[in-house]
């Protein structure tokens, strides 16, 4: 079931934000942001950051969190989007040490 990419389409809809914005926005190809909004396995870290910051939503909503908008001082990164926001970011730092290490190994492979 793609419940993010419902929720993603639905918001950019709402918002009258087109494909083809977020798809320059998100610098990918028209076809190729639809394919995120049906099939959201596609999604990575930094896309669905940019998606979040495009539709100014709080990530919690993308997750089926339930935030209490009337809290004070409420804003795009309370501490609940906080913590799914250091989840994320953990997340991407672990993709990029594993691109390092893989670029370590093709260098290797490459002098030799």
């Amino acid at each position: 079931m793609n419940v993010i990419g419902q929720k993603i389409k639905k918001l950019r809809e709402e918002k009258g934000i087109t494909q083809e914005t977020m798809a320059l926005h998100l610098d990918v190809t028209q076809s190729n942001y639809g394919r995120l909004e049906k099939d959201d396995r596609r999604l990575n870290v930094v896309k669905l950051l940019k998606i979040v910051q495009i539709l100014d939503v709080n990530i919690n909503y993308l997750f089926n969190e339930i935030v209490n908008e009337s809290e004070p001082g409420d804003d795009m990164f309370n501490q609940a989007n906080k913590e799914v926001y250091d989840i994320l970011v953990e997340s991407l730092k672990a993709e990029i040490q594993h691109l390092k290490e893989e670029i370590n190994f093709l260098r290797v492979i490459v002098k030799s």
